[in-house]
């Protein structure tokens, strides 16, 4: 782990390195350079003593008046700037020394030139020059020096210059370019989609904010990201939900409406819908017109005593019940699913009920059509008879008149009455107007009319559910329960008539006209009986049978049993 600090401080301190170390060469060149500026000055001014010297011999031998004039010239020269620089600070004590020595002699040489001795001159001149060669090596060497102190130093200052600078090169790639390359490592990860990186560790302040706010924005975007997936996944679910709930609702739907709505088709459904949603009892509540209800439980049952309270989800259309859900669940319940449900299948049993209505509906119709063509055709052809067995009767003579005869013309007359009266019943059973089309009220509708042409008590109990009988079933009933109210009524002269329709615990639609009159005694054998013949006729029609038994207390009692259109809901 580095010490914290500021990468901004570190590079700066790396740049005012360099620079400070830059400026030191250069400040050392230029003062170098500043001190060297007089060393070749000075090398020409000491060379330029030697031809001097020469060439004070040369004018003394000579007997040249400018002798003077060249003593001037030659101090002139050893007393320059550029060699007085011999005795700075920074010159080195050797030439200085050697630039006393040259001064010394020369005072010497110059007496001897004075006093024109130019022997004794002669005889020094080659030390003095000697001399003088040396002070220039001198020069020459400490110019050398310096030089030489220039280039070491310009060395050392590049060397050291390479030095930092590679430093700060491994430095900035390892302390810098490193982490800023994981960073953008980082960021590029993050760009893919996968926020879970780790930022590199730094010990510069610059480069750690850097690293936490990219480490930041990438959980923050993590989280973000994260709350739209799950939104995402959640929408998902929603939807895969409610296109499942779609898909249970359609099929439900056609299996409902593929074949006549019976008990089979409504327990399959509530059954898809327990298991589909994991309850723990449904069932179905069908309420009829007459306040009678029908039960229809999903498999499991329904417990007899409730140890949780239940959801009734209503059958409603149009303010009216037809019933309702009711359920029990541990889970929470989906309410827009059951109400949809409820809806489906209150719109399910309306048609259906529609559907029966209209077909009970055209039933009546149709028999009220036959009820006119009877009327027109068989009720003339009957009454056009009757008239003419009266007309034949008058028309035969006493001579054509027998006992064989008259027992003839009367049991064509009675045949004929008796086929009119039945067909007058026929007509009245078929031109029944009743509110509803359902059998209760036309069986009611019936008797009514019945109750008008006697004085005997006709009472109706009626327990059956209307999905337990087809429309076409209706008129068989109908003229079943008319014939043995009608044979009762004429033949056993009872006090009381009850007519009793219901389901029977093996499940038997059982049908029972019982009176209070002589018996069976008056009932002829049914070959024989027109009517009776008939009644056993639409019973087979029924897939049942008629029997006529006589009761413990007296009179008769007439049963027609049958297995309804389906299977009974409550049972």
């Amino acid at each position: 782990m580095f010490t914290r600090g500021s990468l901004t401080s570190t590079i700066l301190s790396l740049m005012l390195m360099l620079i400070l170390l830059s400026s030191s060469l250069a400040v050392f060149s230029i003062v170098n350079l500043t001190f060297s500026l007089g060393d070749a000055k000075g090398i020409n001014a000491s060379g330029s003593l030697r031809m001097q010297s020469y060439r004070l011999l040369l004018y003394t031998n000579a007997g040249s008046h400018n002798t003077d004039k060249k003593i001037t010239e030659f101090e002139n020269t050893l007393n320059s700037e550029a060699l007085k620089r011999s005795f700075a600070w920074y010159s080195p004590e050797e030439l200085r020394n050697q630039y006393l020595v040259v001064i010394d002699k020369w005072q010497v040489m110059k007496v001897y030139i004075e006093q024109g001795n130019t022997q004794l001159y002669s005889n020094s001149l080659t030390d003095f020059v000697d001399t003088i060669n040396t002070l220039v090596f001198k020069m020459e060497q400490f110019a050398a020096f310096k030089l030489k102190l220039l280039v070491i130093g310009q060395i050392i200052g590049l060397s050291i210059l390479l030095v930092i600078a590679f430093f700060a090169v491994v430095f900035t790639r390892k302390r810098v370019v490193k982490p800023l390359q994981l960073l953008m490592d980082s960021a590029a990860t993050i760009s893919k989609g996968n926020f879970n990186v780790e930022m590199p560790k730094t010990g510069y302040i610059e480069l750690t904010a850097l690293g936490n706010a990219l480490q930041k924005t990438a959980a923050e975007l993590a989280s973000l990201y994260e709350d739209l997936e799950d939104q995402v996944t959640e929408k998902t679910l929603a939807l895969t939900r409610a296109n499942n709930e779609l898909k249970f609702l359609y099929d439900n739907l056609v299996m409902l409406h593929a074949d006549k709505l019976d008990y089979k088709a409504l327990q399959s459904a509530i059954n898809q819908l327990k298991y589909y949603e994991d309850l723990t009892y449904l069932r179905l509540i069908v309420e009829h017109d007459d306040g009678s209800e029908d039960v229809i439980e999903a498999e499991g049952g329904w417990p007899k005593e409730l140890q949780a309270e239940s959801v009734h989800f209503p059958l409603l259309i149009e303010k009216t019940q037809l019933g309702y859900l009711d359920v029990i669940s541990n889970r929470p319940l989906n309410q827009l699913l059951f109400e949809n449900f409820a809806m489906m299948l209150t719109r399910s049993i309306t048609i259906h009920n529609a559907s029966e209505q209209r077909q009970q509906l055209a039933l009546l119709e149709e028999r009220a059509v036959i009820a006119r063509e009877l009327h027109d055709s068989i009720g003339q052809l009957l009454s056009f008879l009757k008239i003419q067995v009266s007309l034949l009767r008058k028309s035969l003579g006493n001579s054509c008149r027998s006992p064989e005869v008259e027992s003839q013309l009367m049991e064509i007359n009675e045949g004929v009455s008796t086929a009119y009266v039945q067909l007058r019943e026929l007509l009245s059973t078929f031109r029944l107007t009743i509110k509803e089309p359902n059998l209760s009220q036309a069986i009611e509708v019936m008797l009514e009319q019945l109750r008008h042409q006697t004085n005997i008590d006709i009472q109706l109990n009626y327990t059956l559910s209307a999905h337990l009988l087809e429309a076409k079933q209706h008129i068989h009933i109908l003229q079943l329960i008319r014939e043995a109210t009608l044979n009762a009524i004429k033949h056993a002269k009872p006090a009381h008539i009850v007519v009793d329709c219901q389901l029977t615990e093996n499940g038997m639609i059982t049908i029972s006209i019982c009176d209070d009159g002589i018996g069976v005694t008056h009932l002829a054998e049914r070959d024989q009986h027109f009517g009776i013949g008939i009644m056993h006729e639409r019973a087979n029609k029924l897939n049942g049978i008629v029997s006529f038994n006589s009761n413990p207390l007296g009179g008769t009692t007439v049963t027609l049993s049958f297995p309804p259109q389906q299977e009974p809901l409550n049972g």
